[in-house]
């Protein structure tokens, strides 16, 4: 019995001395940073008469924050929640068209670093993105040619998956290089077609969106700590 307890006492140390030599290993590797994201996107509408619209690219925005794990000094994965608003401007008939869609995005992404607490980190990000829709719009202008008398409509499904990539620099700010200032690319292939026709419209109505997948390009700029 006294055998067993002291094998039992001596697996129970042994035990919480490699937990605390794992605590102490990761201690340094946690990251949490907020980042601002101006936003670009490109997404596809039809016309009233089912035709492809080519929209005009507009500046949208985001903003979020990330929480991150570094295995090594160059490996590491980093879940983000970021708010993104994002809009297409189209003309039909000498009417105005922009479309306003709105998401909380979640990323989760595996990041190679060139050495996360160097001065200067050169990074690339790739991952799997889950979208959440926030809402979605659509603003009208103009009288029209008198050619139409149809009203176009939004309707989005409540969730996207895309893939997500992009690479930036991490610059240090103080002597031990855990504050830093991010600055970087980001792009998202949307996967899914977001359009939503199962809902019933009226007969001079149609779905502008049919078909359509979002990609987005963003710059951002952000800081982060490591802890």
């Amino acid at each position: 019995m006294k055998n067993t307890t002291k094998r039992i006492l001596k697996s129970t140390s042994a035990f919480a001395l490699l937990f605390a030599a794992v605590l102490s290993g990761t201690a340094q590797k946690g990251e949490f940073g907020i980042r601002v994201m101006p936003t670009f996107s490109s997404f596809s509408a039809q016309s009233s008469s089912g035709g492809t619209i080519k929209g005009e690219v507009t500046l949208g925005y985001g903003f979020g924050a990330l929480l991150g794990f570094n295995f090594t000094d160059h490996v590491g994965v980093q879940v983000e929640g970021i708010y993104t608003s994002i809009s297409q401007k189209y003309v039909e008939n000498d009417q105005e068209h922009k479309v306003h869609l709105k998401y909380i995005n979640i990323p989760l992404l595996l990041s190679l670093n060139t050495g996360k607490l160097n001065p200067i980190n050169l990074n690339a990000v790739l991952g799997p993105q889950l979208g959440l829709s926030a809402g979605s719009s659509i603003d009208s202008s103009g009288s029209g040619d008198g050619t139409t008398s149809t009203t176009a409509v939004v309707s989005v499904k409540k969730g996207d998956i895309g893939f997500a990539y992009g690479a930036g620099l991490d610059f240090g700010l103080n002597p031990l290089n855990t504050l830093r200032l991010s600055i970087g690319f980001r792009g998202v292939y949307g996967l899914l077609d977001i359009s939503d026709n199962s809902r019933t419209i009226e007969n001079d109505s149609y779905y502008i969106l049919d078909k359509t997948h979002v990609k987005t390009y963003a710059g951002y700029l952000g800081f982060s700590i490591l802890f």
